[in-house]
C-alpha cells in the first residue's frame, strides 16, 4: 500500500470517527468545517433532509488579518446566516481537524454570533 493510500485512509477513518458520534444526535444540523491551508470553509447541513442549508467561507469575505481571525469572522458570518434561516441550536462536526487553532476559531466566533452548540 502506497504511503498516499495510507494517508487518505486515516484521514477518512478520522472523520468518519468523529461524524459516527454525531450520526446519533439527528435532531439538529451539523457545521462541517474544512481547513485548507490558505482558507477556511464551513457549512451547515441538515441530514434529515441531505441538504446544505447555510455555506460560509474565507472566499467570500473580504476580511484582512491573520489566519485566525479570518476564521472566527467565517463563524460569525455562518451564525448570521443560519440565524436568518431560523437554525439556531447545531452540532459541531471538525471532520479530520483538531479543535485547536482556525477550527476553534470558528467555533467560537459561530458561539458569538448566537449559534449553540
Amino acid at each position: 500500500m502506497s504511503i498516499q493510500r495510507k494517508i487518505k485512509n486515516g484521514r477518512k477513518r478520522r472523520a468518519l470517527h468523529v461524524r459516527s458520534r454525531l450520526r446519533n444526535d439527528s435532531t439538529h444540523p451539523r457545521v462541517t468545517v474544512f481547513r485548507s491551508l490558505r482558507y477556511i470553509y464551513a457549512q451547515i447541513i441538515d441530514d434529515v433532509q441531505h441538504k446544505t442549508l447555510v455555506s460560509c467561507s474565507s472566499l467570500v469575505l473580504d476580511v484582512k488579518g491573520s489566519k485566525t481571525d479570518i476564521a472566527k469572522s467565517v463563524g460569525k458570518e455562518l451564525a448570521k446566516l443560519a440565524l436568518e434561516q431560523g437554525v439556531k441550536q447545531v452540532s459541531f462536526d471538525r471532520g479530520r481537524f483538531l479543535y485547536h487553532g482556525r477550527v476553534k476559531a470558528l467555533a467560537e466566533g459561530a458561539r458569538e454570533g448566537g449559534l449553540q452548540f
